[in-house]
């Protein structure tokens, strides 16, 4: 009776604090645009060697790139807790979105390629590649991770 009793206890601890630990995810402070604008080029300057110049050429250019994200993100999170549901966008509306986004991600690579030299350039795209692949394999398993909660 003792290890049952020792057992059950166990296990709702367990149970309480992975619970707990639910709740703490995502509490962390954002960082500012410009906070994360500085990481983001410190990053790529140790990837792509690059020099002063390139880096103050860049640095805007991510700033931009990062500010659009942050509000992006912002009019996301205020429809979600306003408890909207999420609206269907018509087939107009979803190429407009797509066809804006590809426009900024082309207009981004084009002046990367202007900035950087050739050999920059290659592990840039190696890079970006490797980042799109990353972030692919995400999408996918939370996709399978939602499907399955749903069963």
């Amino acid at each position: 009776m003792k290890k049952i009793i020792a057992v059950l206890v166990v296990a709702l601890s367990f149970i309480l604090t992975t619970q707990a630990q639910k709740g703490k995810k995502n509490k962390l402070e954002r960082l500012s645009v410009a906070q994360q604008t500085e990481l983001a080029l410190k990053k790529m300057t140790l990837k792509l060697d690059l020099t002063t110049s390139q880096q103050n050429q860049i640095k805007p250019l991510l700033a931009e790139k990062i500010a659009k994200r942050k509000t992006m993100h912002e009019q996301r999170k205020a429809i979600r807790e306003s408890g909207k549901k999420r609206v269907k966008l018509s087939a107009d509306e979803r190429f407009e979105r797509k066809n804006k986004a590809l426009d900024s991600r082309i207009a981004f690579k084009t002046e990367m390629k202007r900035i950087l030299d050739k050999q920059q350039f290659e592990r840039f795209e190696k890079i970006s590649k490797k980042r799109a692949q990353k972030g692919k394999k995400k999408m996918k398993n939370r996709k399978r991770k939602k499907a399955h909660e749903k069963k």
